[in-house]
């Protein structure tokens, strides 16, 4: 149903270019390869080639009305790189969009990401912003959520059937809104409110394994009454009516989704300070995303952070960042990361270069194994940079290092340094084409050897109505 979906929506509006004035292709192919040694696992090799592509149209009969589609779509042309199969793609967005002469108005219809309120999604349906009088401002969307086939990122293993159902009939409908208000140019405050899914979990006759559904309230500010001083943030409620299991462990759990709030001072051009504090309920905020490669949808645990940086320097000439951050997981306990990078820039920006230093500690996690009771995570991480670009010619190597404390971790499968060197060379024929390749080595947890190359082409082209190039 869903690839069905897409090719009537890919074709439908594929159409309106025709009778665009401008159009502008752009995309890019990327073929990959590398090898890999698994200790335990068979050798394999991987050589999945990709394709972006992405098509801007604008004056569709009248200026205000443009057309955008992006999408990709890859082959493995070996072993297969992804547990989904040797083959896939994806319509990202496609969209129709009418811009209004006034109110700073706009529409969309189609398939589109939304970046307001609560979070970022990816839908099917339709938009729209303005500006109000009295400093407000509105905007929505609503539609069906897109829909994939979820799993665990972590684990790298998609759903059961009967789980990919209870994902799919949950996550019915998605809808969100958000209504703004500028104060002043120094201030502006914001609500905002999501709904996904239509039917709460516990509704259904058969308890789904995990709910999906999600119903947020926001708040969100931008404060800056003096030049250099900026505070900004929000805070997510989690208002869904959640299963009984989801209230285990506690009858009166936090509906707290998300705290996130920044405050930044820049005493001069040279030192800027900055202190962050964040607060997330994992299970609460990303129960539904429509980002199940990025997110363990399942995971339920919590965590809060805060932490400060300081910055000295020019970005034109030598930068010296400092920064420290203590975390505290539910399941895992506490946990420091600080150290420094430093960075500086030579013959008006040709060359970049610079290194850093950063050390985590992190309390021992408990074994499931008699032979190793407990281990540690703490480590130290080294990384080193180095970026050339030029009008045609742009080159870069980058190299990064971590060595762990904890010598006999299970997880590292007997490497207790794990590193990269990744050196990359690009070439820009004209303002249409340009080509690239990477190659790497290393080792981490799963592969004492890995040796990867990437190549890469970009390309850019247009034509107008006219015969426009």
């Amino acid at each position: 149903m869903k690839q069905r979906t897409n090719v009537v929506l890919l074709a439908t509006l594929v159409s309106a270019s025709a009778w665009a004035q401008d159009v502008t292709v752009y995309g890019t192919t990327m073929a990959q390869m590398w090898k890999s040694e698994t200790p335990g696992f068979d050798k394999a090799t991987y050589a999945p080639a990709t394709q972006f592509l992405g098509i801007d149209a604008t004056k569709l009969g009248t200026d205000a009305l443009s057309l955008h589609l992006f999408g990709w779509g890859r082959m493995d042309l070996a072993d297969a790189s992804s547990p989904s199969g040797k083959s896939g793609g994806n319509l990202t967005y496609g969209y129709l969009q009418y811009r209004f002469t006034q109110a700073n108005a706009e529409l969309k219809a189609g398939r589109f990401a939304i970046y307001q309120g609560v979070g970022v999604e990816q839908v099917d349906g339709i938009s729209g912003r303005a500006d109000l009088r009295g400093g407000f401002n509105l905007s929505g969307f609503v539609g069906k959520p897109v829909l994939y086939k979820a799993g665990d990122a972590a684990q790298n293993q998609p759903l059961s059937e009967t789980a990919q159902r209870e994902y799919e009939l949950q996550r019915d409908f998605i809808f969100g809104t958000r209504i703004g208000l500028r104060l002043s140019r120094a201030a502006e405050v914001g609500v905002s409110f999501l709904q996904d899914g239509t039917t709460p979990a516990k509704a259904f006759a058969n308890l789904p394994n995990t709910d999906y559904t999600r119903k947020q309230v926001s708040g969100d500010v931008r404060y800056a009454p003096l030049a250099g001083l900026e505070f900004s943030g929000r805070t997510v409620l989690d208002v869904a009516s959640h299963m009984p299991p989801l209230k285990a462990k506690n009858a009166n759990p936090s509906r707290v989704a998300e705290h996130d709030y920044t405050l930044t001072y820049k005493f001069s051009p040279l030192i800027v300070v900055a202190t962050n504090y964040t607060e997330r309920n994992f299970q609460a905020y990303f129960a539904g995303t429509n980002m199940p490669n990025l997110f363990r949808q399942t995971e339920k645990d919590k965590h809060h952070a805060y932490g400060g940086s300081l910055t000295l320097g020019s970005a034109d000439s030598l930068t010296v960042v400092g920064d420290i951050r203590r975390t505290t997981r539910e399941t895992y306990g506490v946990s420091y990361r600080a150290g420094a990078d430093l960075r500086w820039n030579f013959g008006e920006r040709k060359y970049q270069s610079g290194f850093g230093f950063h050390w985590v500690t992190a309390p021992d996690v408990a074994s499931l194994t008699v032979k190793v009771p407990a281990y540690g995570l703490g480590h130290k991480e080294f990384r080193a940079w180095f970026m050339y670009e030029a009008a045609a010619v742009s080159a870069s190597l980058d190299a990064i290092l971590h060595t762990f404390d904890d010598k006999a971790n299970p997880n590292l499968y007997g490497q207790s340094s794990l590193y990269e060197l990744v050196a990359s060379l690009g070439y820009k024929a004209s303002e249409h084409f340009k080509f690239s390749g990477d190659l790497s080595y290393g080792a981490d947890a799963f592969a004492k050897k890995e040796v990867r190359g990437l190549l890469r082409s970009e390309f850019r082209f247009g034509f107008g109505g006219k015969g426009g190039k």
